[in-house]
């Protein structure tokens, strides 16, 4: 028997790099997943991938900016498949390169809408459900820069830095009623965010970075995949409010 089967999992971000293999990766443990995303053509596309390998799929448009959009994420997903029991809120963008002092309000708004009141919301909407059901396990996708600082990056670092704080303090809330929440902070992956990086000019940064990572090697979506499961997963049932760092020892120096 698949680990998941009869299990019902939702991933934003999932139409791309490591929220498309997070959710091939609970479909292939047995689960049912819905895949949602900002970009309704690509993630169709991607749920058409997985359904002609015979997955139990759909595909949700959504804005995770949008609290009206999250909770109709939400509810097609439990009216879909009938319940939800693992939540991965992975998507997230990259902010504009800027000091302190020269960042704008537009681009600190684009951001934190996305990469922290997205996950604020759509912990929001997943616990609505979670807690009536008396279970459930969320994973939040926070980032190295959720614990370290980058000169140009306040308000990235500064968002996921929030993530870590959210997941902890939900944790606490809920950890009695059934419901585990965690997060993961990746390093650098092979994804699309790094190609963007890459072709917006900072592969230097990127390459700079990489010099660092003691692995000595990007990480491949699919590691980050393995360890959500295993957070959702019975095999971490005692792992509450945990950061669960993915980086190949590029924090350790």
């Amino acid at each position: 028997m698949k680990i998941m089967e009869g299990k019902v999992a939702l991933v934003t971000g999932a139409a791309s790099g490591l929220g498309f293999a997070t959710a091939k990766a609970f479909a292939q443990a047995g689960a049912s997943v819905a895949l949602a995303d900002w970009n309704e053509t690509m993630v169709k596309q991607a749920a058409e991938k997985l359904m002609e390998e015979g997955y139990d799929i759909i595909a949700i448009q959504c804005d995770v900016s949008d609290d009206k959009q999250v909770a109709n994420m939400v509810s097609r997903t439990v009216d879909h498949f009938g319940g939800l029991d693992y939540a991965y809120n992975n998507a997230g963008i990259q902010n504009e390169l800027a000091e302190a002092a020269d960042q704008t309000r537009d681009d600190f708004d684009r951001v934190t809408s996305i990469n922290y009141q997205g996950v604020w919301s759509c912990m929001k909407y997943e616990l609505q459900h979670m807690r009536k059901q008396g279970s459930g396990s969320i994973v939040n996708c926070s980032s190295i820069g959720g614990i370290r600082a980058g000169a140009q990056r306040g308000v990235y670092h500064g968002a996921k830095h929030g993530v870590i704080g959210l997941t902890k303090s939900a944790a606490v809330e809920y950890a009695s009623r059934g419901i585990r929440i965690n997060s993961v902070s990746p390093g650098l992956f092979h994804t699309a965010m790094s190609e963007r990086m890459i072709a917006g000019g900072q592969k230097e940064a990127l390459d700079g970075m990489l010099a660092n990572v003691p692995s000595g090697r990007l990480g491949r979506p699919e590691e980050i995949a393995s360890v959500v499961l295993f957070l959702c997963s019975e095999a971490s049932s005692m792992v509450v409010g945990h950061n669960l760092v993915v980086d190949g020892g590029l924090t350790l120096s």
